[in-house]
């Protein structure tokens, strides 16, 4: 499996590519989306985008937590976590090693 990881000059580059932009605007387009998905899941609000996945903020109430080399329960703060849900089009295509 490879371990090349995918970063925002690769997307902007993709897009400088495909889609024809000169490279500051594709930059900037990843900038822009990017922003405008950080700032929507800020809100609360689920970021869904069709045949990838969706993303969305959940509260986790407070709870008791155990330090696992004391055993001493600790208390663990309520807080907000990101979570990201595949779809099953990109759960298949994960499966499947990309073969297209």
């Amino acid at each position: 499996m490879s371990s090349k990881t995918l970063t925002r000059m690769d997307l902007s580059e993709a897009v400088f590519r495909e889609v024809g932009l000169s490279r500051n605007e594709s930059a900037q387009l990843v900038e822009s989306v990017l922003q405008h998905m950080s700032d929507a899941l800020v809100r609360g609000e689920t970021v869904k985008i069709s045949s990838f996945g969706t993303f969305s903020v959940r509260e986790k109430s407070s709870r008791m937590g155990r330090n696992p080399k004391t055993g001493e329960e600790v208390p663990i703060s309520p807080r907000r976590v990101l979570s990201f849900r595949p779809s099953h089009l990109m759960k298949d295509r994960v499966a499947a090693g990309n073969k297209d």
